[in-house]
């Protein structure tokens, strides 16, 4: 007589070991909220990140775009410097330069002595977007 092995006979119920397979909803949920957690906080420092670049680069650029806007202030007469602006051609698209001067008084120059010129040049980008600016003061002789 042919006698059945009791592991192969399938009857459709299982007896649970102390052996489970597979994840419960609440270790899945759990594991889900870690995971939204993680990547808000790494999406905000990417976008922070990339601002920080981009600052970064118009602050370098500026910088050295308002050393170019100095030179040429030094080779014109101040008594002749009033208000200009413009661009900066095609050489840096979407930047922008806009120059200011007016006289200033001072108590420690004296009346009879040169005039205190303060002359503000302002960089910026697309607009009002970037904006770099600096106060420069010269001496007016006259």
């Amino acid at each position: 007589m042919m006698s059945v092995n009791p592991q192969r006979r399938r009857t459709g119920f299982t007896r649970k070991s102390g052996i489970e397979n597979g994840f419960t909803l609440l270790e899945v949920m759990v594991a889900l909220a870690v995971v939204a957690i993680a990547l808000t906080a790494i999406y905000r420092m990417h976008s922070q990140t990339l601002f920080m670049d981009a600052r970064g680069r118009f602050d370098t650029v500026a910088a050295l775009l308002m050393g170019q806007k100095l030179a040429d202030i030094d080779t014109i007469e101040l008594k002749d410097l009033s208000g200009d602006s413009g661009d900066f051609g095609n050489a840096h698209p979407g930047y922008a330069w806009q120059i200011e001067s007016e006289n200033v008084s001072s108590d420690l120059l004296k009346e009879d002595g040169p005039t205190l010129k303060r002359i503000t040049v302002t960089i910026s980008r697309d607009g009002e977007a970037s904006v770099f600016k600096l106060d420069a003061y010269r001496l007016l002789y006259e």
